[in-house]
């Protein structure tokens, strides 16, 4: 026969180390911030870059039975993690699109991991989902949707895209008989994710019809009216456009207006990434970079792009909520208990996700302790900052510059008075690397090999542009 009380009891004795005291959690929080000053502190010094040199590391050890102290843990962190690669927290990161690092969102995330809500249940945590719902909403005003739009708090723009695709797919009451026909248009400068998503949402077999872009990398708007007639009268069925707002490579912003007006005399879906480019809606210079978004049937915007956020913030919107829960609303016997908010949905009735972190909170807290005024004024020198690299490069010697930047990013490359283009400018992305200040990346436009610096951290100020320039110039002297 068990003896419950001495199993249960030398369980509980040991599972208790689980709960520490208030002293211990006190000294392990003190260290933790200790250890985030510190490296916050050397920011300005530190590498944007370090490569990895493929060393064996702490990491590579067991999980062990017995505890090991916070002070080597984070001696741990420091050496293998927060060393080699890309400072995603340095303002000299200029390569992809950078994200950013707020303080306080990593505050967010304390506290709603230390409370633990779930956000996906209205009847779970009232005021977590209501801060998400109102979050979503701010956003939605933002980008000019109307007031049935809604939207859910994601992971990225990745799983924002994917959740797009899925309502215009319900939406336009796509089958499998209908797919071989079933014709989607998008320049080649959209994000790979969309051909991810396409992918698992089973839309892989659609026809894709890439259309042209001038020569500011913007999708030809009256180009892709007549492929959408032209693939009508030769018996397909049009039915997604998606568009960029931002696009990586190049930052091109195509032109939404026409596109949107083409999508409702077609009856296509808009869909706009804006993943990159959205929240420059937030200055003057964005909005009048993005005129036509608010026409969009769904969007993408990541704050973990343009509010600056650490990695793991999304969101999407749709022109109407009621599709976006079509598509992504459950039902199960074991939910029963949860009702529904009055006159609306729960976030996880929008979403694929039905275990979900409370993301809210890393995104309210920023905006409420800082007001949007500091934002407004950030991306406002993101773009003036891309705008004078670009005119500082273009008067480089043997520098040619891509289009006037649209957004924040600016491709450029040098042509060598001799030898081959493409391994003198790998040579200069070497070195910019190999220096460690700053990190820039490449990209392929047109056949050529270009290099581009994406101008997006909240950190980024005129002192990382100009480093930039003065390797630049020390590269190609003489």
């Amino acid at each position: 026969m068990t003896d419950w009380d001495e199993k249960l009891g030398q369980l509980e004795s040991v599972s208790r180390s689980l709960e520490p005291g208030c002293d211990q959690r006190k000294d392990w929080i003190s260290r933790s911030i200790d250890y985030a000053e510190t490296f916050i502190d050397g920011l300005p010094d530190a590498r944007t870059y370090v490569r990895d040199l493929g060393q064996s590391s702490v990491l590579d050890g067991a999980i062990p039975e017995s505890p090991t102290p916070i002070s080597e843990l984070l001696d741990q962190l420091a050496e293998s993690v927060d060393g080699p690669g890309i400072n995603p927290a340095s303002g000299g990161h200029l390569g992809y699109i950078p994200g950013g690092g707020l303080v306080p969102s990593a505050l967010g995330d304390f506290l709603a991991d230390v409370a633990n809500r779930y956000s996906g249940v209205h009847f779970a945590s009232p005021g977590a989902a209501r801060m998400e719902r109102q979050l979503v909403r701010w956003m939605a005003d933002l980008a000019g949707l109307p007031a049935e739009a809604g939207g859910d708090l994601t992971s990225g723009g990745s799983t924002a895209n994917l959740s797009a695709i899925v309502t215009a797919r319900d939406a336009a009451g796509i089958r499998p008989a209908d797919i071989p026909r079933s014709t989607i248009y998008m320049s080649r400068q959209v994000h790979h994710c969309v051909d991810k998503a396409l992918r698992v949402a089973g839309l892989e077999e659609c026809p894709l019809r890439f259309v042209p872009m001038d020569q500011r990398h913007r999708m030809e708007a009256a180009v892709l009216e007549a492929m959408i007639i032209a693939d009508r009268e030769n018996g397909m069925q049009p039915w997604l456009v998606v568009a960029s707002a931002g696009t990586t490579d190049s930052g091109a912003v195509d032109p939404l207006l026409q596109i949107s007006s083409i999508c409702r005399k077609q009856a296509c879906w808009l869909h706009v990434d804006a993943a990159y480019g959205g929240f420059f809606l937030l200055c003057e210079e964005g909005r009048e970079a993005l005129p036509g978004l608010q026409h969009a049937d769904s969007i993408v915007m990541d704050p973990h792009k343009g509010l600056f956020l650490p990695y793991g913030s999304g969101a999407v919107l749709v022109r109407d909520e009621e599709l976006l829960a079509r598509a992504h609303r459950y039902q199960a016997d074991y939910m029963q208990d949860a009702q529904p908010p009055e006159g609306g949905y729960s976030p996880a009735d929008l979403s694929a996700e039905l275990s979900r972190p409370f993301r809210g909170l890393r995104l309210w807290l920023p905006l409420k302790l800082f007001g949007l005024e500091p934002f407004r004024a950030a991306l406002s020198e993101k773009l003036w900052l891309a705008r004078y690299f670009h005119e500082q490069v273009a008067q480089l010697p043997g520098f040619e510059v891509g289009p006037y930047p649209d957004l924040s990013v600016v491709t450029f490359r040098y042509n060598p008075p001799q030898g081959d283009a493409e391994q003198a400018n790998r040579k200069i992305l070497q070195a910019v690397h190999d220096d460690g200040r700053i990190f820039i990346s490449s990209t392929r436009l047109d056949g050529e090999f270009t290099l581009r610096v994406a101008i997006l951290h909240f950190r980024t100020h005129r002192r990382e542009v100009d480093y930039l320039l003065q390797i630049l110039v020390s590269e190609t002297a003489g």
